[in-house]
Order: structure tokens, then C-alpha cells, then sequence
């Protein structure tokens, strides 16, 4: 069995994305792979654009998992015990610190079949295979906010925009949106955030708003928050997505993509994973420029391989997150170096 978990126009070209591996030989009967993912409506276009296409050309069946992202220490038992059941993850930032502690396989690109150089900066992790780059922006409703908000200083602004907002429950993107609020520039976000009082000036642009927070943990929560009426705007993972689910129960929503926070997601593969040739069958499938394509269609997500640009649609691509003004590179190196202490520092915030 492998395992692949995983996060994320027409459909039409998924076909020619199977052709992809469209001579690789018929797997056997039982041959499955896990592949685990961050869930939601990511996964389910996951669903239709790589694991039905893949299983279809190669006849190896996709057993779909779900983790939240922090949970390294599953995957360091999996390693350590020999029992690896999760056969590629999707991963954002956690791909650095499972790297460096030798818990994934160093990628191999011959093996992929893949023109490293196309996939830019996310190309030059060791032991992962760059999937997208993702946006996390503001979704917010457009009933009760009809001219805003503009820019994320407004998320901040209780006296122009009164009411609940949401947050991810971790400092990861919350420092960085609270130093942009107090008018650090994007560029500068992580040389303010690596200083003592830089920590100190986000945290204290976060009391401004801490009584109306409400804080989510999963990617379905943030945009059930807005689809309830519990905040009037909240961050969101992916935030085109989350906008088109609730349109679709009636409500107007919103996107604010001023100082987007990028994100790569990265395919990585856990050590020892007993079904490595599958997975890396798999992964060489997800990253041709058509399955690329197809995924940017759906989801609205930066595509990792240049060479899918091409295939997608002008209209489609100026409405991309890079399409933005004031983007914010997130920085995995920056949160592993310094994610153990502002993570502490999080939490003690949260419990005064």
C-alpha cells in the first residue's frame, strides 16, 4: 500500500496530463499508495486532477490521508519504527525540519524525469518536489464590509471595520501580517521579525486586536467562520477556493490578496518508504506542466513548474496571488530556525 496525502476551468487536458505516464507499465491488483494532504477543498481538486488521472494511466490506487502539518512526530515514528504507511505528503514548511533531520529521501530528479531549474527557488530544497505556491490572503464579507477591507492594516482597524476576525492559531503568518499592519515593508518582514524587538513590536500590534480574534486551526474552520457570520473577515489558506464554497450557499464574499503570504508546498517522500518507485511515479505525474495547469485552473494557486504557465489561460492567470500588490515571501528557513522560541512565545501571549 502507498500512501500519498495531500492539500489543494474545465477539466479538460487532465487526459493529456495522463499521458504523461502513459507507458509506464499496468501496476499490480493490490498496488495502492497513500498520499496524505492538509484535506478540504484543496484535496478534493487534488482528487480530480492527480489521483484519478494517475490511478487511470498507471492503475495504482491513491489512499487518501489528512494531517494538519505540525504533526512532525508521526512521521519521526513512522521513519524510526520502519512502518512508513504515509508513501508521499503533501508539506509546506515542515519539509525543512524533516529534511534536516534526515526523516525524507533527498529527491532525485533524474529519477523524476524533471528540469530542476524549472521549478525556481522551491527546486533547490533537497528532499522535496515543489507542488504550488500557495496564497494565504483575507476572505471577508462583502455584506457587511461593502468598500473593504484594502490592505491588511485593515484587519487591524477595530474602529473602521468593528467586529470578529479570524486567525490562524499559530504565529506563523500572524507575525508577519501584524508587522505589515504596523508598516513594515513586505521585504523586510523577516529582517524585523529575527530582531528582539521586532518579536516584541508584532506582538504588541496583535493586543490591538486580541480580544476580537477568533482562532481556527484547519483550512475548513477559517472558512466556516465566515460562512456562519463568527468574524466578518479571517486569513485563509486558500482563499479563492474558500470564497467560491461559500458563494455557492448564497453568501457575498470577498478577496483581499494586499500582502498575500506565499507559501511552496512541497511533495516529500518519508525515509524508508517501502513503495519509493510508485511515489516517485506519482510525483514525476503531479509536476508535468499539463496536471500543473489543470490544478491552477480549479484552485487559483501559483503553479511550481514555469513550463504549465503556457497552458493556462491569460484571464486565469492575472487573477493569480502573484497578481498582487505587496506579496510576502514566506520564509521556511526564517520559521525553522526560530519557530521552537516564537512558538513558546505564541502560546504564553495566547494564555494572558
Amino acid at each position: 500500500m502507498i500512501k500519498i496525502t495531500t492539500t489543494a476551468g474545465a477539466l479538460a487536458g487532465i487526459a493529456l496530463a495522463a499521458a504523461v505516464v502513459g507507458q509506464v507499465m499496468p501496476a499490480n491488483a493490490g498496488d495502492q499508495l497513500t498520499i496524505t494532504g492538509f484535506g478540504g477543498p484543496g484535496q478534493e481538486i487534488e482528487s480530480k486532477v492527480y489521483f484519478e488521472p494517475f490511478t487511470k494511466a498507471t492503475g495504482i490506487k491513491i489512499a487518501q490521508d489528512v494531517w494538519n502539518g505540525s504533526e512532525l512526530a508521526k512521521v519521526r515514528a513512522m521513519v524510526e519504527t520502519r512502518t512508513v504507511t504515509w508513501d508521499v505528503v503533501l508539506a509546506g514548511s515542515q519539509q525543512v525540519a524533516l529534511c534536516d533531520e534526515g526523516l525524507l529521501e533527498q529527491i532525485d530528479w533524474k529519477k523524476l524525469g524533471l528540469d530542476r531549474a524549472k521549478f525556481g527557488e522551491g527546486g533547490k530544497a533537497d528532499c522535496g518536489v515543489p507542488q504550488a505556491e500557495n496564497p494565504q490572503g483575507i476572505i471577508y464579507d462583502k455584506d457587511k464590509l461593502s468598500n473593504g477591507p484594502k490592505t491588511i492594516a485593515d484587519l487591524f482597524d477595530l474602529k473602521n471595520f468593528p467586529g470578529k476576525r479570524g486567525l490562524n492559531k499559530t504565529p506563523k503568518t500572524t507575525l508577519e501580517y501584524a508587522l505589515i499592519a504596523d508598516g513594515v515593508k513586505a521585504e523586510d518582514v523577516y529582517k524585523v521579525l529575527n530582531r528582539p524587538e521586532g518579536v516584541d513590536r508584532a506582538f504588541k500590534k496583535l493586543d490591538t486586536i486580541k480580544k476580537d480574534i477568533v482562532w481556527w486551526v484547519s483550512g475548513a474552520q477559517s472558512r466556516q467562520l465566515l460562512a456562519d457570520d463568527q468574524v466578518i473577515m479571517t486569513a485563509d489558506w486558500s482563499p479563492q477556493t474558500s470564497a467560491d464554497a461559500i458563494r455557492k450557499a448564497g453568501k457575498h464574499v470577498g478577496i483581499l490578496w494586499n500582502s498575500a503570504i506565499l507559501n511552496t508546498t512541497f511533495w516529500v517522500i518519508p525515509k524508508g518508504d517501502p513503495r519509493l518507485d510508485d511515489a516517485y511515479k506519482f510525483i514525476a505525474f503531479a509536476s508535468s506542466p499539463q496536471a500543473q495547469a489543470n490544478m491552477v485552473r480549479l484552485s487559483w494557486v501559483n503553479p511550481a513548474n514555469k513550463d504549465a504557465i503556457g497552458l493556462v489561460d491569460p484571464a486565469i492567470l492575472s487573477g493569480l496571488p502573484t497578481a498582487a500588490d505587496n506579496p510576502v515571501q514566506y520564509s521556511p528557513k526564517f520559521w525553522a530556525d526560530k519557530g521552537d522560541e516564537l512558538n513558546q512565545r505564541f502560546a504564553a501571549w495566547l494564555a494572558k
